[in-house]
């Protein structure tokens, strides 16, 4: 495919999980992506696998957003807002202050910046194309609340938020505005972070779980959702394991 008429894709959080993933598998599907994530020597590696373009990005910093923003130009087809994260498992009554302003940070603000900061590049693509397309990475804890949960919860229905009145304030532009919220996913590091670094601790989040999901299935609907007619627009899609019917109710062996 010629580089002039490649379509293009950012996929923030790319260094691991359902981000390296989602940057894979667009690769695969033909996109050229750009991989933005803080830890250069893993989005440099993934670049050279998938033929990717590292961009060192730290979402919450509002100059390296403006960097991200000026490496991918002036057109852009494909946003996934996928960087985010937990930090801690504490009661309400407990929060950590700091923990919850992290949440916030990354999984709201950061998405607003990064939106903010490419929605230019997307309408123009959109105008030239017939349709681009903004897939914010949510949770099923953006639906329900659940018992050491808050700060998350809160972050994720604040994302939740943002989407749904995006859509509204942009329905005459030609981007589609869709959030994916995932149920239970089994990846190398979002457990082991929440837990502060206890492997015992995430381990025990998935045990007995006999298929939870993995990053590959998240990222096969990503590529499903943008990749429907420019007039098809997946609003949400929320996706879990069968063995899950909630965010506390998960049937274990």
């Amino acid at each position: 495919m010629p580089a002039t008429s490649q379509k293009t894709a950012v996929v923030t959080g790319a260094s691991s999980g359902i981000g390296a993933e989602t940057a894979r598998q667009l690769a695969a599907a033909g996109y050229r992506v750009f991989l933005a994530a803080r830890r250069v020597d893993r989005i440099e590696a993934l670049a050279a696998e998938t033929g990717g373009t590292p961009v060192a990005t730290d979402v919450t910093d509002a100059d390296s957003v403006a960097a991200l923003a000026a490496a991918v130009g002036p057109s852009l087809d494909v946003l996934v807002n996928n960087a985010g994260g937990a930090f801690g498992v504490s009661p309400v009554a407990e929060g950590d202050v700091e923990d919850w302003r992290a949440m916030y940070d990354v999984n709201v603000l950061g998405t607003l910046a990064v939106t903010r900061a490419l929605l230019p590049a997307l309408i123009r693509s959109g105008e030239a194309s017939g349709g681009s397309a903004i897939v914010n990475v949510g949770s099923i804890a953006g639906r329900i609340a659940y018992e050491g949960g808050g700060g998350y919860n809160a972050a994720k229905f604040g994302l939740k938020a943002l989407t749904n009145a995006l859509r509204l304030e942009i329905v005459e532009q030609p981007v589609r505005v869709m959030e994916i919220a995932p149920g239970m996913v089994r990846t190398d590091e979002f457990s082991l972070v929440r837990m502060g670094g206890d492997q015992e601790r995430a381990d025990a989040v998935y045990a007995g779980v006999p298929e939870p999901l993995v990053a590959a299935d998240i990222a096969d609907a990503i590529v499903w959702m943008v990749t429907r007619p420019a007039h098809v627009n997946i609003d949400e899609l929320v996706i879990k394991p069968r063995v899950q019917a909630a965010p506390h109710k998960v049937h274990r062996v």
